[in-house]
């Protein structure tokens, strides 16, 4: 796949998932913009991208903490204007059990994982619409399908990218612009390498392939939704969990 000349937001992506992602669309002659809560670090990671990938890079600090991102949105649109291709994967968890999870528990992780998304998403579709073509890729999780004790509030907020994906799904189908989803299972990223040995073991029972994800198997289905090859595919969600669920 050949994205040279496509403009890409990754949201979330100085580290895990969400980088490796746009490292993929890098290495596909993509421009990209790293989003980050910490500047620095964005600007650090889009750095390293230019040099090996030889393309355009951003760093832009992004908090969707904050209840005004209007500015970092309208520095995404002075160095790129209008994105070919939108991945939402910004995302954090506030683990706690339901009776003991706090108002701000359950607030800040709808506020990123979901209002944020909605945020970005309505600003820079109203430029896909006008342009007629654009691509936006959700990142969901299984934890969205099947639930998780301690995780209530991430759970609910994955689960709302759904139907988000599925209703923005038919409202800009006419405009020739796809809104799908992926929702990854178990993937190594540094949250998993964390865990202790027999909490792995129980997740690993669970998987019948019997082995944790890469974050490249859940960046190579994003890159095929954001294709080509899937232009008349809209309102879907891949699941990368290798037979979990």
């Amino acid at each position: 796949m050949d994205f040279t000349g496509k403009k890409v937001i990754v949201t979330g992506s100085t580290r895990g998932i969400g980088k490796t992602i746009a490292v993929e669309f890098a290495k596909r002659g993509a421009t990209v913009v790293i989003t980050g809560r910490n500047k620095n670090t964005a600007e650090i990671v889009a750095q390293n991208i230019r040099n090996e990938f030889n393309v355009n890079a951003y760093g832009v600090e992004l908090d969707f903490s904050k209840d005004d991102i209007t500015p970092a949105l309208k520095e995404i649109e002075e160095k790129i204007d209008t994105p070919d291709i939108l991945v939402n994967n910004a995302g954090l968890t506030k683990d706690t059990l339901f009776i003991r999870m706090k108002d701000e528990d359950w607030n800040t992780v709808l506020q990123v994982n979901l209002t944020g998304t909605f945020k970005i998403t309505q600003y820079f579709a109203k430029k896909m619409i006008k342009k007629k073509y654009g691509k936006i890729i959700n990142i969901s999780s299984i934890i969205g399908f099947i639930g998780n004790v301690g995780q209530v509030n991430y759970a609910t907020s994955k689960a709302g990218l759904i139907g988000f994906t599925k209703s923005l799904a038919k409202e800009l189908a006419p405009r020739n612009i796809n809104v799908n989803a992926v929702a990854p299972g178990f993937i190594e990223t540094d949250m998993t390498n964390e865990l202790p040995a027999d909490i792995k073991e129980k997740y690993l029972e669970q998987i019948p392939m019997k082995k944790f994800g890469k974050p490249e198997d859940v960046a190579n289905a994003v890159l095929f939704l954001a294709s080509d090859l899937a232009n008349y595919i809209t309102g879907e969600t891949i699941h990368i969990n290798g037979g979990m669920y």
